[in-house]
C-alpha cells in the first residue's frame, strides 16, 4: 500500500503507522496503516481512485477537531486534507475556499477584506469541509447562511458542482454525512462592512469562547447535538456530571456539553463517559442524545 501511494505524493506526504493523536484536537487515537496529505485536486483524486479500485478503506480527515479516534487506530488510509489543502481567493462578492483552509484562518482573511459573515466562524478550530459537512455554527450564526456553492469529488472521482439548496443543510447536518462524496472547496457570499466593527465582532466572540469553553485541555468540541428547546450542558450540569472522570477522560468542568482529555484519555475512557452520560440524561430527563462527534477506528485489541 505504501509502496503504491508515494508514487502519486511526494515521500514525506505518506506517513506509516502515524498516530492519530497527532491529527486530531483530542489528541487521542492509535495509529493509522497509512496517513496521505494531498497538496492539489488531482492527489487527492488519485487517492481516492486507487483506494476504491484496490477496495482500501478510505477515510478523509480535516483537522481532527470533531473526531474521536479508535484505540486500535485506522486500517486502510487516512487523507487529511488539512494545511496542505488550503487557499483562499477573492472573485468579488464571492470567496472561494479550499477545504482544507481553517475556518478561523478564512474568518480573519475575510475581515480583512472588509467582508462580514463569518465573524460566528473566529476559534472554531474545524476546516472548511468539516464545517460544511456538519454545518457547523455558534452565535447564531451557521453555514448554510453563507454557503454559495460547493464542490467536491463523487464516489467515481468526477468533480460535481452543489448549489446551497441543493446541500440539505439543517442543524449540523449536510448531504455531505451520507453521500460518502468528498468536499474539495466552496464558494461564500459575505457582505461589506468596516473592518473595526467584523474585527470587533470577532473579538467579543473569542473572549465569550475563552471564557465559557474548555481551552487549557484537549476536546472534540461539544460532543452532542443539542435536542431541541434544551441546552445539553445545563442538563449535564443538573444531572451532577460536571467533572465526572472516567481515567483521564473528563466532563469539562466549565462547560458540561466537552469532554475534555486530561493526560492521557483513551479513546475507551471517553466512549464509556459518552454512555454513562447519555444513561443519566435518559434516565433524568426521558431524552436521548445524539452525538456530534464523529468516531473512525477500531477498538484496541486486548
Amino acid at each position: 500500500m505504501y509502496q503504491e501511494l508515494i508514487k502519486m505524493l511526494p515521500r514525506d506526504r505518506v506517513l506509516r503507522d502515524e498516530p492519530m493523536s497527532k491529527h486530531c484536537t483530542f489528541k487521542i487515537g492509535g495509529p493509522a496503516d497509512v496517513l496521505v496529505m494531498p497538496g492539489t485536486i488531482k492527489e487527492l483524486h488519485d487517492v481516492l481512485q486507487w483506494s476504491r479500485a484496490n477496495a482500501v478503506d478510505c477515510y478523509v480527515i480535516g483537522n481532527g477537531s470533531n473526531l474521536l479516534v479508535l484505540d486500535g487506530g485506522v486500517r486502510g488510509v487516512v487523507i487529511e486534507l488539512g494545511k496542505r489543502f488550503k487557499g483562499v481567493n477573492f472573485f468579488g462578492e464571492l470567496t472561494y475556499a479550499l477545504a482544507g483552509t481553517r475556518l478561523s484562518e478564512l474568518a480573519k482573511k475575510v475581515a480583512l477584506e472588509g467582508l462580514s459573515g463569518l465573524e460566528f466562524a473566529e476559534g472554531i478550530p474545524g476546516s472548511v469541509g468539516g464545517a460544511i459537512a456538519m454545518n457547523a455554527g455558534a452565535y447564531g450564526g451557521e453555514m448554510k447562511n453563507v454557503v454559495v456553492s460547493v464542490m467536491a469529488l463523487d464516489e467515481q472521482g468526477e468533480e460535481v458542482v452543489y448549489r446551497a439548496d441543493q446541500l440539505g443543510m439543517s442543524y449540523r447536518h449536510s448531504i455531505f454525512q451520507e453521500n460518502g462524496q468528498t468536499i474539495i472547496g466552496a464558494y461564500f457570499r459575505l457582505q461589506p462592512d468596516n473592518y473595526e466593527a467584523i474585527n470587533q465582532r470577532m473579538l467579543d466572540y473569542s473572549r465569550t469562547r475563552r471564557e465559557k469553553q474548555p481551552m487549557e485541555f484537549p476536546s472534540a468540541g461539544s460532543i452532542f447535538k443539542r435536542p431541541e428547546g434544551m441546552f445539553v450542558g445545563t442538563m449535564i450540569e443538573e444531572a451532577g456530571l460536571k467533572g465526572y472522570s472516567i481515567g483521564d477522560a473528563q466532563v469539562s468542568v466549565k462547560h458540561a456539553g466537552f469532554i475534555v482529555n486530561r493526560g492521557h484519555a483513551s479513546a475507551q475512557q471517553v466512549l464509556e463517559l459518552i454512555e454513562h452520560i447519555r444513561s443519566v440524561i435518559r434516565e433524568n430527563y426521558k431524552v436521548e442524545l445524539q452525538m456530534e462527534l464523529r468516531i473512525i477506528g477500531e477498538p484496541e485489541l486486548i
